[in-house]
């Protein structure tokens, strides 16, 4: 293979690795066993209603929580709010007056939460339903005190996303390596098409992008320590990612810092853009049944050999209650119940673009995407949580969101976007 177009950096490695057994999802027809609240059947009912913050504001996974909710059996009262204004709002929504359980995600950003004193111990549901998931899933669940704070729901990866009808039409084919990348997007352009689809409203989607530069260059070693602010973002390393990203951002869509990622998705669905880097979540804007399954994806390519493709961005998302929660017997009654087979089967028969992390829900209906980004995760040495879930949320949405967005419209400014990086990390990074 010819030498990368992309000139790799050397890692900083130190760090310790994710098994990538940690994450999996059993792949085969596993059997639904139980509703996962047998354990709680012995306690009573709590009285009331349980309150559920929820950032699945998008139509399908709406529909989907809907559903899982439903199978509790539970009173839940729903307060939906959109994803990205979720996400901004979070410590001042959990500071004042937040509803009992609350949607949000694995890794540092419950870790976080859990040291802030902004959520409730559920080590006691933990004792319970530990036998049902991984020790992966129990340790990313885990805050800093060793109690447990979260429960998962699902993940997912993220990879390059395209039509394989379009491909098959163009006479593409997913590339390999970083070479191979450069010359299908030379390749497409000449065809009239956008290489990739882009957005970067709410500053959180480019970040995926970075992430698979970074591990393809610098190491899955390097790209936690990073985010822990024990790596210089004005150092060679970084720099090097950034010359890649400024290098493909010619293939992307242009305009995309106040496009929506639903939007870029329907330029892939309409045959405008040839690829997409997003998480598998956006099989849920092809509505049409034979959009669907026409849908593929292939893993980032490689860009230094010493890494290859050993790395897979696959979040996990959950649930977490609340410390000021008015409803604390029924809210841990909740996530029980929404950790279940049944309520994660219930999800899945809604919107089937992600893996069920309890190890008892079904994967007999599961589509051949499903099984695939399985496979993916399987085939990874290592998992990360996504940049903006593996660092301080506040550094993560005002300083690198903020500085990718400027970025994105002055790609001539990355030394300035790096320093000012660098220098903004040691107010939240300590």
């Amino acid at each position: 293979m010819s030498k990368p177009q992309f000139s790799p950096s050397p890692s900083q490695v130190g760090f310790p690795a994710l098994d990538r057994r940690q994450m999996l999802v059993a792949l085969g027809g596993l059997a639904a066993a139980g509703t996962g609240l047998g354990a709680f059947a012995d306690e009573a009912l709590a009285a009331g209603t349980v309150t559920f913050g929820s950032n699945y504001s998008d139509p399908k996974p709406k529909k989907a929580m809907a559903a899982a909710l439903k199978s509790s059996g539970l009173k839940v009262k729903v307060n939906t709010v959109d994803h990205n204004k979720f996400q901004e709002n979070i410590t001042r929504y959990l500071g004042t007056r937040p509803d009992d359980v609350y949607t949000w995600f694995a890794g540092y950003r419950m870790r976080f939460f859990a040291k802030k004193g902004l959520a409730t111990d559920i080590s006691d549901v933990w004792k319970k339903i530990s036998p049902q998931f991984s020790a992966g899933f129990k340790g990313a669940s885990t805050g800093d005190d060793g109690k447990q704070y979260f429960v998962p729901f699902y993940n997912y990866p993220w990879a390059i996303f395209y039509r394989k009808s379009l491909f098959a039409d163009k006479g593409y084919a997913p590339p390999a390596n970083a070479d191979q990348l450069i010359a299908l997007c030379k390749k497409m352009k000449a065809d009239g098409l956008t290489p990739f689809a882009f957005a970067d409203d709410g500053g959180w989607p480019a970040m995926g992008t970075f992430d698979y530069l970074n591990m393809r260059t610098n190491g899955y070693d390097f790209h936690v320590r990073l985010m822990a602010g024990k790596e210089p973002w004005t150092g060679a390393p970084v720099k090097s990612v950034m010359d890649t990203y400024k290098q493909l951002l010619e293939y992307h869509q242009v305009g995309a810092v106040t496009r929506k990622w639903e939007d870029a998705a329907q330029s892939l669905i309409k045959k405008e853009s040839g690829m997409y880097t997003l998480g598998s979540f956006v099989s849920g804007q092809f509505t049409d049944p034979a959009d669907l399954a026409d849908l593929d994806f292939f893993p980032f390519p490689e860009i230094n050999p010493t890494y290859g493709r050993d790395s897979v961005e696959a979040p996990i998302d959950g649930f977490m209650v609340s410390k000021k929660a008015r409803n604390v017997a029924g809210a841990k009654q909740l996530i029980a119940a929404l950790a279940s087979p049944k309520a994660e089967d219930a999800y899945n028969s809604v919107d089937p673009s992600n893996l069920s992390a309890n190890k008892k829900a079904s994967t007999a209906k599961y589509t051949a995407f499903q099984k695939k980004s399985i496979k993916l995760i399987a085939g990874a040495k290592h998992i990360s949580q996504f940049l903006d879930r593996d660092t301080d949320p506040g550094f993560a949405s005002e300083v690198v969101g903020k500085a990718l967005q400027q970025f994105i419209n002055t790609p001539g400014d990355v030394d300035s976007i790096l320093k000012n990086i660098e220098s903004q990390k040691k107010q939240y990074l300590k």
